[in-house]
């Protein structure tokens, strides 16, 4: 309430904040605060589950039981100053999960409080509704291994409209130029997120900001997770190599040189009908 505050404290400056929020130039949640349970949602259910088990993070059921409030309250403000730190407990966090640094997430302290009391909440519950999706155990065979790779490389439009992850990442194996380059490498992330029930919680609820961007409104279906989970559980038969960008330089220069050598080309003829014509027309004279 901030900006309440700024605005004044009577009924010209609740009028002005109503205002605001009838033009949608504020959100309800910047007037009333971010809601726990959608904090937890976009930045928390890719990795962890309170109640469902270990995906790429800890399961948080209990959490609060196991660890003082205040070090949880540190390590979420700022998880790598605290693995930095030599903290015992953040490095034996960091090495259950295969290197994976939790990210700084975008909260500040009283919805970091907040989240906290979420977890101490649904830890009590019999089942919490953060306890995860059920992940399918049916086998994933050689069909599923080929509808991920169209869904990839865009050649199956998503359900509900969202970019192909050809477009952003690349993976070994992919022809062409392989693949964006503003995502990470996904050849391998399979298993860094932890296998087939970490990575169905990542491309469920992707956390990062560019992927909810991407997907937030535009959510990807089972059918298409499960075959997008073959696809990359089938990559991991590869090793990750560094992509060579100088093939990119190389295009580049091999256009300019064809460039180059067209417009020579016709700069050299530009005048040659008007030269032609004239030395007929002397030799006709002489």
């Amino acid at each position: 309430m901030a900006a309440y505050r700024q605005m004044g404290t009577g009924w010209t400056g609740l009028g002005v904040w109503i205002a605001l929020l009838g033009m949608g130039i504020i959100g309800p949640g910047a007037a009333w605060g971010q809601d726990a349970a959608t904090d937890f949602r976009n930045n928390c259910m890719s990795c962890h589950t309170i109640g469902g088990g270990r995906l790429v993070g800890p399961d948080l059921k209990g959490v609060t039981d196991r660890q003082d409030r205040q070090w949880i309250l540190k390590f979420i403000t700022d998880p790598k100053a605290m693995i930095d730190s030599g903290d015992p407990e953040a490095q034996k966090l960091l090495k259950e999960s295969g290197g994976v640094v939790m990210p700084t997430l975008p909260l500040g302290k009283a919805r970091i409080e907040a989240l906290i009391d979420l977890l101490e909440s649904e830890s009590k519950l019999p089942r919490s509704k953060f306890a995860g999706q059920v992940v399918s155990d049916r086998p994933l065979g050689p069909a599923d291994v080929a509808a991920g790779e169209k869904i990839f490389t865009g050649r199956q439009a998503l359900t509900a409209g969202g970019a192909a992850c050809y477009s952003c990442h690349s993976v070994e194996g992919v022809g062409g130029l392989g693949g964006g380059s503003l995502g990470p490498d996904l050849t391998k992330v399979f298993e860094r997120l932890g296998g087939r029930k970490g990575l169905t919680a990542w491309l469920g609820s992707p956390a990062t900001p560019t992927m909810q961007a991407a997907f937030g409104t535009h959510p990807l279906e089972q059918n298409e997770i499960e075959s997008l989970v073959a696809y990359f559980q089938a990559q991991t038969q590869f090793a990750e190599t560094p992509k060579p960008r100088q093939i990119f330089l190389g295009l580049g220069l091999a256009g300019a040189c064809f460039a180059l050598w067209g417009l020579n080309s016709l700069w050299k003829r530009r005048l040659g009908g008007v030269r032609r014509a004239m030395v007929q027309k002397a030799a006709i004279k002489g």
